[in-house]
C-alpha cells in the first residue's frame, strides 16, 4: 500500500502541466542569454576575427529571424528579384551583418544592458526596453536599447533593434532601397554588397 502511495504521488507530480511562462519574462529570459553568450563568445579580442566571425554568425542565425529582417529590408524590391537574386541577397545580408556587428564587440569596454520594462505588442511579439549602461564612456550616459521580440512556441527571435530611435532594419531598408534607385535594379544593390562584404572582410 505504501508503494502504492508514493508511485501515484509521483505519477501526479510528473503529470503535473508546465507553468507556461510569459511572453514578457520569456522575451527578457531571451535578452538575457542573448547578452551572455554574446559577451563570453565575441568580446575576447585574442580570438582571431576568423573565429569571432563564425561565433557571431552562429548566434546570429540562431537568434535573429535573419530571412523575414533580410526580406523586409529589401521592401517592395524583393517582389521584383528573381530567385537566384532573392537567395544572394540573403547571403550577402546576412554576410553584412555578421561582418558589421563583430568587430563592434571587439571594441566593448565593460557595457552592460539594463532591462527597463517589457512590453507586449500581441500575443507573440514584445518589445524590450533596454539601456546600454557605459561606466566608461565620457559622458557616462547610457544609450536607450529597445528589442523588437516575437516567438513562435517556445522560440524566440529578435525581429529588429531599436537604437536612441534608430531602427535597424528601416535604416537598412533605406539605404537598400536608395542603392536601387540609383542602380536601376536588384542586381545594383547586390554589386554594392559585394563591395562593402569584400572591404569589411579584410579589416
Amino acid at each position: 500500500m505504501k508503494r502504492t502511495c508514493v508511485a501515484v504521488i509521483l505519477l501526479c507530480l510528473f503529470s503535473l502541466p508546465a507553468v507556461a511562462v510569459s511572453l514578457e519574462e520569456g522575451s527578457q529570459t531571451f535578452i538575457r542569454t542573448l547578452e551572455r553568450v554574446a559577451v563570453e563568445s565575441l568580446t575576447d579580442a585574442t580570438k582571431p576575427r576568423a573565429e569571432r566571425v563564425e561565433a557571431f554568425r552562429k548566434l546570429f542565425n540562431e537568434n535573429f529571424a535573419v530571412e523575414a529582417i533580410g526580406r523586409w529590408t529589401l521592401g517592395r524590391n524583393w517582389r521584383q528579384a528573381t530567385a537566384e537574386e532573392k537567395r544572394e541577397f540573403l547571403d550577402l545580408f546576412e554576410d553584412l551583418m555578421v561582418s558589421t556587428y563583430v568587430d563592434r564587440f571587439e571594441q566593448f569596454s565593460g557595457e552592460q544592458l539594463n532591462i527597463v520594462k517589457t512590453v507586449p505588442v500581441d500575443d507573440n511579439r514584445a518589445t524590450v526596453y533596454t539601456e546600454l549602461l557605459r561606466p566608461n564612456a565620457a559622458d557616462g550616459e547610457p544609450i536607450s536599447v529597445l528589442w523588437r521580440v516575437g516567438r513562435q512556441g517556445d522560440i524566440y527571435k529578435v525581429l529588429d533593434v531599436v537604437v536612441e530611435g534608430a531602427s535597424m532594419s528601416i535604416t537598412l531598408q533605406r539605404e537598400f532601397t536608395s542603392i536601387i534607385r540609383n542602380a536601376g535594379s536588384v542586381g545594383g544593390l547586390l554589386e554594392e554588397l559585394r563591395k562593402k562584404n569584400a572591404e569589411l572582410g579584410k579589416s
